[in-house]
């Protein structure tokens, strides 16, 4: 798939698919625990599929589980049956920890559980892009350190933070090449840690690393979209130097003010909030919330209407079928 006319093809389409980050609600599809799906790569294909065929959006999304890459470096990390797993612990508290701290081959941990869950998912859905997920290096870097030490680090120990994301970047990058060949069109990488930082400190220690992963992978058939659910206002300038396909916003920001600070060549996507509606509103709300966000947005050429951040894995199939109504009655009105 020419990836590259798929996203041009998309900005200029008058009535555009919703593209929400959607997957792990598919265990209530599968009568599985959180813990099955992330253990699987083919309930996780099988997932995905069961996604597409209930949803008309406009790609697949695979999970989006900010641990795999951490623990996959030798981190700890806590899973329950009914919750995204998330990291515990610190593997780095020294400058020396850094130095000595080895990049895994892809493959190690569950990665290698993840790469096959995209090969059988692209061979499952043909109708639609099937995008990989993977985190971005200062969020990598800040769950091997802990977020806290490394948002203090960036200014007491800048070098040990830079060694750190030198090896993030390192491994995000050879992960998403393995995405790569196993057949996805393309790649989420999700950096909301970034969300916490000052323009200044977003422009040293986020913005060239995202940079030199967008410019390694991205081609013509494989595209490279920007999460980040943080406050981006103030990042915007910078982050849009990334040079990535698409980015991708969460609620944390009014949304419309994110579009007036955007090209109108650049596709931007977001942001109805996961929580809030997806996983605790009602099918009234979430489509109250739904309409909201594109009476906003929607005359911006360049957007696509999304959930601010990935859908949880208990959220109720009545809301999701909701959101899809919500847009599909928007557009036909």
């Amino acid at each position: 798939m020419n990836m590259k006319k798929w996203i041009e093809e998309l900005k200029q389409a008058e009535i555009k698919k919703a593209m929400p980050i959607l997957s792990f609600p598919s265990i209530s599809l599968l009568n599985i625990t959180v813990k099955e799906l992330i253990s699987n790569s083919n309930m996780q294909a099988v997932g995905m599929k069961a996604v597409s065929e209930r949803c008309n959006s406009a790609a697949t999304v695979s999970m989006m589980d900010l641990s795999v890459e951490a623990e996959a470096f030798g981190a700890k990390i806590k899973v329950s049956d009914d919750e995204v797993p998330t990291v515990i612990g610190r593997l780095i508290e020294t400058p020396e920890d850094a130095e000595k701290l080895s990049v895994p081959k892809v493959g190690a941990g569950r990665t290698g559980i993840y790469i096959d869950a995209i090969k059988r998912a692209s061979h499952l859905i043909t109708d639609r892009p099937v995008f990989a997920g993977v985190i971005g290096p200062f969020s990598l870097s800040g769950r091997l350190m802990d977020m806290s030490e490394i948002m203090v680090n960036c200014y007491v120990e800048p070098n040990m933070v830079h060694t750190t994301l030198k090896k993030s970047t390192e491994f995000i990058k050879e992960y998403i090449k393995e995405f790569k060949q196993a057949g996805a069109n393309g790649v989420i990488i999700a950096e909301p840690a970034a969300g916490l930082l000052s323009p200044e400190l977003n422009a040293e220690f986020s913005v060239p690393y995202i940079k030199e992963i967008v410019e390694e992978v991205i081609d013509d058939d494989f595209l490279v979209i920007y999460h980040n659910c943080g406050n981006t206002i103030p990042l915007i300038k910078d982050i849009l130097s990334i040079g990535a396909s698409a980015y991708h916003f969460g609620n944390a920001v009014d949304l419309e003010e994110v579009a007036k600070l955007i090209p109108n060549d650049i596709l931007f996507m977001g942001n109805v909030d996961p929580a809030r509606e997806f996983r605790n509103g009602t099918p009234q709300s979430i489509k109250k919330a739904t309409k909201e966000v594109m009476d906003k947005c929607c005359s911006y050429k360049n957007y696509v209407v999304s959930s601010g951040c990935d859908i949880p894995p208990l959220s109720s199939w009545e809301n999701i079928k909701a959101f899809f109504e919500a847009v599909d009655e928007f557009y036909k009105r």
